[in-house]
């Protein structure tokens, strides 16, 4: 059973009470493909290959996807991780529970370092910069064996789980303060206080600022922290089950809010003629703004979404668990799909904001159909 991206990856069950987190888990890996292709097309950096799209038309909205996504996905992606970690530890123990991450997150890291990464940039160079030269020559050259790419996560949440390890190891933490179920006030509060946070940290780690060679972008970690622990409380206080529909209706209000002000970002940026940069970090009350707006419609979307997902989405089915079974073969290999097809398609005399739409559906069936091929192969479920 892999818990590394935050499910119980189960044999098919009708009556297992956690499909709604197999299937937000399936939904989560879809929007970190489209995340990644939308990036491909709407930017000149951040990416593999990437063709800018020239219109602005197009790119603020591509903009918009790309910011809504990341104010709460992968910070998703961490508290769900927690929720199974505790149970996960108290099964296997200390031992067996490190021995268990470190394969099944440490060999996917080697793999996309030593192996994945480097073919995928060896395409670029190949197609995109036409230098045709042979794939060990090119070896001879390549410089970045030690860039993680999508496997920071990975990395990240390896180190999180072994600090869980060594905090329960030596202070005997358990997690389980009998706290109440949090209302969305208290949720909103938390938002708050994780965007200003968020902020401070900027000011020395600003949005875009990586820490290489392992690919930490320092400045939405306040975010991963916060809802990794956040993740551990849950699965003790039995929060998930108990979240209401008030709560869900509320933060899906608090959220359309925030959606309909984004729009006062481009007004601050073009009427007062801001540079961008002042949004990602810094002492500028822009980036300020811009931290507690991205806390606030990132905590409300993930808990309303997740209610949503407890009361709608708790069912499955054959596909689904096939889908939910391969997510995590697909987050490991789906930047190869997306620089294959906007390769293949590099020559197609139309603008980028055009081949994202052809491109979008194609990626992410063809990164679920990898990831599905992949597991067939020998010994790779152990791992993945």
């Amino acid at each position: 059973m892999s818990t590394t991206i935050a499910s119980t990856n189960s044999d098919f069950n009708p009556s297992n009470k956690l499909s709604y987190i197999d299937n937000i888990k399936v939904l989560l890996t879809i929007l970190v493909v489209l995340h990644h292709t939308f990036i491909a097309y709407s930017t000149s950096e951040g990416w593999y290959y990437t063709e800018q799209t020239s219109f602005l038309g197009a790119r603020i909205p591509m903009t918009m996807f790309i910011s809504i996504n990341q104010s709460f996905f992968m910070g998703y992606f961490f508290m769900l991780a927690a929720y199974f970690t505790s149970s996960s530890y108290s099964r296997k123990g200390a031992s067996k529970f490190t021995k268990d991450r470190l394969v099944r997150l440490g060999i996917p890291i080697l793999f996309n370092c030593f192996i994945l990464s480097p073919f995928i940039s060896y395409l670029v160079y190949y197609f995109a910069k036409e230098q045709h030269i042979s794939y060990f020559k090119y070896l001879n050259g390549y410089d970045s064996w030690i860039d993680l790419g999508v496997t920071w996560f990975l990395a990240a949440l390896l180190l999180f789980s072994l600090i869980y390890v060594g905090v329960k190891k030596v202070f005997n933490i358990s997690f389980r303060k009998s706290l109440a179920i949090p209302n969305s006030r208290t949720i909103l509060l938390f938002a708050l206080i994780l965007g200003v946070i968020s902020f401070l940290v900027r000011i020395q780690f600003p949005v875009g600022w990586v820490l290489k060679p392992i690919g930490f972008q320092l400045g939405h970690f306040p975010q991963y922290i916060a809802l990794f622990i956040i993740g551990l409380l849950a699965a003790k206080n039995n929060w998930f089950e108990q979240l209401s529909n008030k709560t869900c209706r509320q933060l899906k209000i608090s959220a359309l809010i925030c959606l309909l002000f984004f729009p006062v970002f481009l007004i601050i940026k073009f009427k007062l003629n801001c540079d961008s940069s002042w949004f990602s970090g810094g002492f500028h009350w822009q980036a300020l703004l811009y931290a507690v707006w991205e806390q606030w419609i990132g905590i409300s979307i993930l808990t309303a979404l997740l209610i949503k997902g407890k009361n709608s989405w708790n069912t499955s089915s054959k596909l689904l668990s096939k889908l939910s079974r391969c997510s995590f073969a697909v987050y490991i290999f789906h930047p190869l799909v997306i620089v294959g097809f906007t390769l293949s398609i590099r020559n197609w005399a139309v603008d980028p904001a055009i081949k994202l739409l052809v491109a979008a559906p194609i990626i992410v069936l063809g990164s679920f159909i990898l990831g599905s091929i992949i597991l067939l192969i020998p010994g790779v479920k152990k791992i993945i």
